[in-house]
C-alpha cells in the first residue's frame, strides 16, 4: 500500500513501482475547458514488465494465429465495457499518419465527457475493492504517481480487437481461453513497444489504433495523496497484469501541475509552469526519471486558442465542428514524463519576412560546421541509449546548424519579440551547434509566457518558455537566457539526471554553456570574451556568497544523498530530497556551484580540451540518464595527468558536491576577478550611479543645481 509522506519532512515522494512495470508510451486524449478550469479526457498507458520481473506468465506467453482468429469471434460473449469510439479511417496508412501529424478524431464531443453513471462506476470500483490480504494470495498492485486529479474509471484496453494487429502475435501452446486472451493482449503490447526504430511510424499508427480500442473490463483502483493504485482481481504478477490500460480522469482547478491565468493581453490561458510536483496533477504517470517513455496527444479546445506542446511535429489544427479545433503532437524519443509540457492560449505567432530570416542565419555561416566533427569520428559511434530514431545517426540532422523554430507571444508583445527574439534565435542555435554538434531535437517553439511565470525561462522537448522580463533587457538579457534554455536540449533533456537531487547536472551545465554560446553568437574577440565571462563570474560569486549566508546548509549540497545517490527501493519508488521545501524553489545554488565546478575544471584542463570532452560526453550519453560520477570519470580518463595532481572523482565530491558553503577552491579565486579591466570599469560606473543618486536625493530637498554626469556604455 501507499507509503505515507512524513509531514515533518519536505521530500517529494516518487511512488510509482517502476521495478515491476514501466510505461513505454502514453496516448492522451483531452479537452481543455476554460470555463470550468479543468482538462479532462483519457490517457492510455502501454507497459513493459520491469526488467527485474520479466517472467513467463502463469499460463504461457503467446497464442497462435488460428486461435487469435477464433477468439476475435468469441469476444462478443466476453464481459466487455465498450466505449463508443470511432476508429481512424481503414484506408489510412501508418506512413501517412505519422508524416502528416494529423489523425481523425477518436472521440466525439459526447464521448469526451463521461455520464454520471460512468463516474459512479469508477467510484464503485474503488469502494468494492477487496482487501488483498483476504485473498489466498496477494494481487499485484500497480502504483502510479498522481495527485490533484479526479479519477473516474480505469479499464483494460482490448488491443486484440484492432484490425491488422495479428501481425504482432506468434504461435505458441494453448491453455485456458480467458488466460490466453490476456496473454495475447500483453504479447501484442510487448511486440508493439519493442518495434525497431526504423518502424517508428508504424508503431505510432498502431499506438493510436490500440488507444481507440474498446475497454474489456474495469479495473479496481483507489487514489491516495500522491498515488493512484490499480489492480485486477486474481492477477498476482506484473507479467500477467494488463499491459494496456485506459484511465478516465479530469484535473482540478487548484491542481499544482498547471496554472490557469490570463496573458499580458488579458486573454485566458493555461500552461505547465514547472511545478515541484511535475506533471502528476496533469495526468497519472510514472515520475521517476528511469521511466523513459514516448507520448502522443490530441487536445481539443475552442477556436481562437493555440495549443503548444512537447512534440516533434509543428501541429496544425483540425476543425472537428464549428468552434472546436483539435491539435495533435507526438514524440519518438523516450524521455521522463516530467518533461512533458503544454501551453494553451490565444498566442500569436511572430513572423518576419523571409529575407530577414535568411540574412540572420547567413551572418553566422562560420558556425555551420561544428568542431565536434573534426575532433571525433563521432558519426561512426554506436549510440548507447534504447532504440529510437536518433538524430545523431541521421546524416542530414548532423549538418543542421539551425533547426526550424517558431515564436509565439501575446498580441501586445509581438513587436518586442520581432525586434529582439527573432533575430537572436538562429544566432544562438548556430552557436550551440558549433559548440556541441548535432541538435538533439528536430525543431523548437519559443513562447513568451504570462507574467506570473516565476522563472526567466524553462526548457522542455521542442519548446522553450521565456519570461517577458527578458525582452526589456535588449539583446543581451534575451540572448543569454535563450542560450541557457537552448543548452538544456543537451543537458537536462537529451542527457538527464538519474537522480533528481543532482539538479546541477542540468542547471550547472546550462549556466556554464550559456556563456560559451552567447560569446560565439556575438562573435566577440578573445579579450572581449574573457572580460565578459570574468564579470559574470564575479556577479555569480557574489550571488552565491549571499545565498550561502542566508540559506539552510542542507539546501546548499549538490549531492544531498551522497553515496545513496541513484539508489531506489525494491519497487522502484524513491524520494526527491527536499523536493517540496518552499525555499528550494527560489535557490540558485545548483546553478551557481555547478557552474563554478565546470568553470574550474575548464580552467584546469584548458577550454579547448574541455569542450572536446563535453562533445564526447554528449555523443556517448545522449538519450540516457547519468550520475555525477559518469561525467567526472570520463573527463578524468581523458586527462590522466591531472589525477596525479590530486584531481579525482572523490576530491571533487568532497570539495564541490557533498558539502555546504562555498567550495574551498572557489574561495581562493574570489579576489582575482577584481583585476579584470571590464570588472573595474563596471565597478566605477556603479559607484558613479550610487553617488549621483545620493546627490540627487539631497538636492531635491535643497533644490540645488547639479553638474551633469556622463555615464559610459559598458
Amino acid at each position: 500500500m501507499e507509503t505515507q509522506l512524513d509531514p515533518m519532512k519536505d521530500d517529494l515522494p516518487l511512488m510509482a513501482n517502476t521495478s515491476y512495470m514501466l510505461v513505454k508510451h502514453y496516448v492522451l486524449d483531452l479537452d481543455v475547458d476554460f470555463k470550468g478550469k479543468v482538462i479532462e479526457g483519457s490517457i492510455v498507458l502501454f507497459f513493459e514488465t520491469g526488467s527485474q520481473y520479466r517472467k513467463t506468465s502463469s499460463a504461457g506467453k503467446e497464442c497462435c494465429q488460428s486461435w487469435f482468429d477464433e477468439t476475435r469471434e468469441m469476444r462478443a460473449s466476453e464481459p466487455c465495457h465498450m466505449i463508443n469510439v470511432s476508429t481512424c479511417s481503414s484506408k489510412m496508412e501508418y506512413n501517412d499518419f505519422a508524416i502528416s501529424g494529423k489523425e481523425e478524431e477518436a472521440t466525439s464531443d459526447e464521448n469526451s465527457n463521461h455520464s454520471n453513471s460512468e463516474q459512479a462506476s469508477g467510484i464503485s470500483s474503488s469502494k468494492d475493492r477487496c482487501d488483498i490480504e483476504n485473498h489466498g494470495n496477494k494481487d499485484f498492485l500497480l502504483v502510479l504517481d498522481c495527485c490533484d486529479l479526479s479519477v473516474l474509471k480505469v479499464e483494460e484496453v482490448d488491443v486484440a480487437a484492432v484490425s491488422g494487429i495479428e501481425k504482432f502475435t506468434r504461435p505458441a501452446k494453448l491453455t485456458g481461453v480467458s488466460q490466453e486472451l490476456e496473454n495475447l493482449r500483453n504479447q501484442i503490447v510487448h511486440e508493439l513497444v519493442t518495434l525497431p526504430a526504423d518502424r517508428w511510424k508504424e508503431q505510432l499508427y498502431y499506438f493510436t489504433q490500440c488507444s481507440q480500442a474498446p475497454g474489456c473490463g474495469e479495473l479496481l483502483f483507489s487514489t491516495g495523496t500522491w498515488s493512484l493504485e490499480i489492480r485486477k482481481s486474481g492477477i498476482q504478477t506484473p507479467a500477467d497484469f494488463p499491459h494496456a490500460i485506459r484511465i478516465w480522469y479530469k484535473t482540478k482547478p487548484e491542481g499544482r501541475s498547471v496554472t490557469w491565468t490570463t496573458d499580458q493581453s488579458g486573454r485566458p490561458c493555461v500552461y505547465t509552469m514547472g511545478s515541484p510536483i511535475n506533471n502528476r496533477a496533469l495526468f497519472p504517470c510514472q515520475e521517476p526519471p528511469i521511466a523513459l517513455s514516448t507520448w502522443q496527444a490530441s487536445v481539443r479546445t475552442a477556436a481562437g486558442f493555440i495549443v503548444l506542446m512537447s512534440g516533434e511535429n509543428s501541429a496544425e489544427p483540425v476543425q472537428l465542428r464549428e468552434g472546436i479545433l483539435s491539435w495533435y503532437y507526438y514524440v519518438s524519443m523516450p524521455m521522463p514524463a516530467s518533461t512533458f509540457t503544454i501551453a494553451v492560449g490565444c498566442w500569436q505567432e511572430v513572423k518576419q519576412q523571409s529575407f530577414k530570416q535568411t540574412a540572420a542565419i547567413e551572418t553566422n555561416t562560420e558556425f555551420s560546421l561544428p568542431s565536434s566533427q573534426t575532433d571525433f569520428r563521432w558519426h561512426e559511434e554506436i549510440c548507447g541509449h534504447v532504440e529510437y530514431p536518433c538524430r545523431f545517426q541521421n546524416p542530414a540532422a548532423r549538418l543542421q546548424a539551425v533547426i526550424p523554430y517558431r515564436v509565439f507571444a501575446p498580441w501586445c508583445l509581438m513587436e518586442s519579440c520581432e525586434e529582439y527574439l527573432l533575430q537572436l534565435i538562429p544566432q544562438c542555435l548556430s552557436a550551440a551547434y558549433a559548440t556541441l554538434g548535432t541538435h538533439p531535437f528536430s525543431r523548437v517553439d519559443v513562447l513568451i509566457v504570462p507574467s506570473n511565470f516565476s522563472s526567466l525561462g524553462m526548457a522542455s522537448p521542442h519548446i522553450i518558455f521565456l519570461s517577458q522580463s527578458v525582452l526589456p533587457g535588449g539583446s543581451h538579457l534575451c540572448g543569454t537566457r535563450l542560450c541557457h534554455e537552448i543548452a538544456h536540449a543537451w543537458f537536462g533533456l537529451a542527457i538527464g539526471a538519474r537522480d533528481w537531487t543532482e539538479e546541477w547536472i542540468s542547471e550547472g551545465f546550462a549556466t556554464f554553456l550559456e556563456d560559451i554560446f552567447w560569446a560565439r553568437a556575438q562573435q566577440l574577440s578573445h579579450d572581449e570574451i574573457k572580460g565578459q565571462q570574468e564579470l559574470k563570474a564575479l556577479l555569480r560569486w557574489r550571488r552565491l556568497r549571499d545565498e550561502v549566508q542566508n540559506s539552510e546548509e542542507e539546501l546548499q549540497v549538490l549531492r544531498p544523498k551522497k553515496e545513496s545517490t541513484g539508489e531506489l527501493s525494491e519497487s522502484g519508488a524513491s524520494v526527491v530530497k527536499y523536493g517540496l521545501k518552499a525555499e528550494k524553489i527560489f535557490m540558485q545554488v545548483h546553478y551557481l556551484k555547478g557552474y563554478f565546478l565546470l568553470r574550474s575544471l575548464a580552467r584546469t584542463i584548458g577550454e579547448i580540451s574541455y569542450l572536446a570532452s563535453l562533445r564526447k560526453f554528449v555523443i556517448k550519453f545522449h538519450g540516457q540518464l547519468v550520475l555525477s560520477q559518469d561525467f567526472l570519470s570520463m573527463l578524468l580518463e581523458d586527462v590522466p595527468k591531472e589525477k596525479g595532481s590530486g584531481l579525482t572523482v572523490e576530491s571533487i565530491f568532497q570539495n564541490w558536491l557533498d558539502t555546504s558553503g562555498i567550495p574551498k577552491p572557489l574561495l581562493e579565486e574570489g579576489e582575482t576577478w577584481k583585476e579584470c579591466q571590464l570588472v573595474q570599469q563596471v565597478s566605477g560606473e556603479v559607484t558613479k550611479w550610487i553617488q549621483t543618486n545620493q546627490r540627487m536625493r539631497k538636492s531635491s530637498k535643497k533644490k540645488m543645481k547639479q553638474d551633469e554626469v556622463v555615464f559610459q556604455q559598458v
